[in-house]
Parts: C-alpha cells; sequence; structure tokens
C-alpha cells in the first residue's frame, strides 16, 4: 500500500490542490453539474470529485493537461458523436485545458445521466412491488 497517497475529504479540498486557473475550471464544471443536477449528492470516490443520484451520475478529474470527464459508458456513447473531436475512452473524455470547455456539452451528458439513473431507479421499484 502506498503511504503517500493523498485522501481528499471533499470537492473543496480536492479542488484547492490546483493552481488558481484550473481551480476555477473545475469549480465552472462543478457549478454545471450541479444546476443540471441539483438533486444529485457530492462525493469523492475513486478519489475524484463524484456527483451521485441513485447511484453514481458522474466524476470528474483534474491531470496536468486536460480535465477528465467520467459519465459512464452510456454517457459516453450517447454522445458519441459530439465527442468525437475528444480523446476518450469506453467511460470516460479528455477536455485538453489548453481548449475551451465544453459546459453545455457538459451539462446535456449530466442532464442525460441523470434521466438515465431515475429510469433504473424506477425500473427497480417497480421489480420490488411486483
Amino acid at each position: 500500500m502506498e503511504k503517500n497517497k493523498v485522501t481528499y475529504e471533499s470537492i473543496d479540498n480536492y479542488i484547492a490542490q490546483f493552481p488558481p486557473g484550473v481551480q476555477e475550471i473545475l469549480q465552472t464544471v462543478r457549478k454545471v453539474i450541479q444546476e443540471s443536477a441539483p438533486d444529485a449528492k457530492e462525493k469523492i470516490s475513486y478519489q475524484m470529485p463524484t456527483f451521485e443520484l441513485y447511484g453514481n451520475l458522474v466524476h470528474f478529474a483534474a491531470y496536468q493537461n486536460h480535465i477528465g470527464f467520467y459519465p459512464t459508458p452510456s454517457g459516453i456513447t450517447a454522445f458519441k458523436e459530439e465527442l468525437s473531436p475528444y480523446k476518450g475512452a469506453k467511460g470516460s473524455v479528455q477536455f485538453l485545458l489548453e481548449k475551451p470547455m465544453p459546459y453545455e456539452l457538459i451539462s446535456r451528458i449530466v442532464k442525460f445521466r441523470v434521466a438515465e439513473n431515475i429510469e433504473k431507479a424506477e425500473g427497480k421499484l417497480k421489480k420490488k412491488k411486483q
């Protein structure tokens, strides 16, 4: 086990470790998520800022050259065309720090994930009642 591994207590604690310009971007990403998912709760999961609503909704994190955004594979697939200019993987996308952040796209992805998580939760509730 790593002895020097940093553990974050909150999203504020996480954001505070970065230079001011990156902090500003992270705070804006956070605000966009909060506005797009007002009922979601904040937490740290996988040592990243995370929002949850009936399960994990999205994660985000800062790296040396980009902001990583993790809306699960379904969030990537649903916006595949719009995310095509960005480097990404099955459940993640990288937004370069040197380019404008696509806040409006982030908002739409978060709203998609909210609807998806609510639908899953309602489906589970229906199964329990049967």
